[in-house]
């Protein structure tokens, strides 16, 4: 069993985060999955939503996009399109996103062909504003 758990979460544009952690929550596409030192090895693709991590005590909450995890005894790896921390979230902006997809989403049917991006819009918008109500 590992001694300690790592967790790196990394963009393509950047090293999002990496260091020691105690325990990771990430939103898989099959459900919300948490990770403690010596888990299982898997591989899990990670949707939209709010990933958290407890260092030293202390909750870290993240907006995140789509991606995959990679889970091994002691480390967490997590690929991901976009990841914001909670206390860099503009909350403003992110109410006014909602809101705008939410009144794009009303006007279309399941069949138009943005349909799916707008859903994902709000999904985004969404999870922004509640890993920011959480710094």
């Amino acid at each position: 069993m590992a001694d300690e758990l790592m967790l790196e979460i990394v963009s393509p544009e950047k090293m999002v985060f990496s260091g020691k952690i105690e325990e990771v929550t990430i939103p898989g596409t099959e459900g919300e999955f948490g990770v403690l030192r010596g888990h299982e090895a898997f591989l899990s693709s990670v949707d939209i939503g709010e990933l958290n991590f407890l260092k030293d005590g202390k909750k870290t909450y993240y907006a995140v996009n789509t991606g995959y995890a990679e889970v091994t005894s002691g480390k967490v790896t997590v690929l991901i399109e976009t990841a914001e921390r909670s206390d860099h979230i503009d909350k403003e902006r992110a109410l006014k996103a909602k809101d705008n997809a939410e009144s794009r989403l009303g006007q279309m049917t399941k069949e138009d062909a943005e349909y799916e991006i707008m859903r994902a819009a709000l999904a985004r918008a969404i999870a922004r504003i509640s890993a920011a109500e959480k710094q």
